[in-house]
């Protein structure tokens, strides 16, 4: 009996730290809490791995990287692209004979008003200086292709460092440094603990007293079942006429990934939160 006390107690206590009302009479259903999600992770092209830079149930964050793929050639056509972007002397060979050629029909045209040069010398320094504009136009835009060049071997090379997509925790490493990595040859497989999710199958009495949005208290199995805050998320509207349920999905705050997924669990749906 004394034991029975301490136990609610310390649950009362411990809904009231986590922020949550203590139990008013909601059915305790069993639950399962799971990842928010698990990505498998493969290469975007394929490639022999150079390096692999996680190992199982190592963290890692949204844009870290995950393994590297063997890029020499990559980084020789983005030197390659670099140096050619960086050429800018057709532009200004081009721009002097713009410059030149504009001179030149001035003179040309102040002597042919004056009756000093036939029409044929003005015709020709007319079209000298629209195809220096030409030629120009011409340098400035393979100038342009050169900066896209370049931009498309740095994409090209990007794609060799493969880089998680979310945050959270590496499950299993698949792949290893010298192996083939591809799209059908995954590299790592990595959940996303924080939040988690808890699915449950609640009986069919209760549906129409379960809705998105609703609060409510989770217990992780022992050792470690201290209550957490919850929500509700999903609420399935196809009932299972075989159990005579239907499925509920809660989401759990989990800062720090301090609960594992892969726990059973209980919940009592409609507790209030503070």
């Amino acid at each position: 009996m004394r034991t029975a006390r301490r136990t609610l107690v310390w649950l009362v206590t411990g809904l009231l730290i986590a922020g949550v009302a203590p139990p008013s009479g909601a059915a305790e259903l069993d639950c399962l809490l799971q990842p928010r999600e698990i990505v498998t992770v493969s290469a975007p092209v394929e490639g022999v791995l150079e390096r692999v830079a996680v190992e199982r149930g190592d963290v890692v964050e949204a844009g870290s990287v995950l393994a590297v793929l063997e890029s020499s050639l990559e980084r020789s056509a983005v030197a390659i692209a670099r140096a050619r972007a960086a050429q800018d002397y057709n532009i200004k060979a081009n721009q002097v004979r713009v410059d030149f050629g504009e001179r030149r029909f001035v003179r040309t045209d102040e002597m042919f008003k004056k009756s000093l040069v036939p029409l044929k010398e003005f015709d020709e320094a007319e079209t000298a200086k629209i195809l220096a504009g030409y030629g120009l136009i011409e340098a400035n835009e393979q100038r342009r292709l050169a900066d896209l060049d370049l931009d498309r071997a740095q994409t090209a090379l990007e794609l060799r460092t493969i880089r998680s997509p979310i945050n959270g925790v590496v499950m299993e490493r698949l792949r290893h440094p010298g192996e083939l990595a591809s799209r059908e040859n995954p590299l790592v497989k990595i959940a996303r603990l924080d939040p988690l999710r808890a699915e449950v199958f609640v009986p069919i009495a209760l549906y129409g007293q379960v809705a998105v949005g609703q609060h409510a208290v989770v217990v992780p199995e022992a050792p470690l079942n201290r209550p957490l805050a919850a929500r509700v998320t999903v609420v399935d509207k196809v009932a299972n006429a075989a159990s005579s349920t239907f499925g509920v999905r809660l989401e759990v705050p989990n800062a720090g990934n301090r609960v594992p997924g892969g726990l059973t669990c209980k919940v009592r749906i409609g507790e209030g939160a503070r």
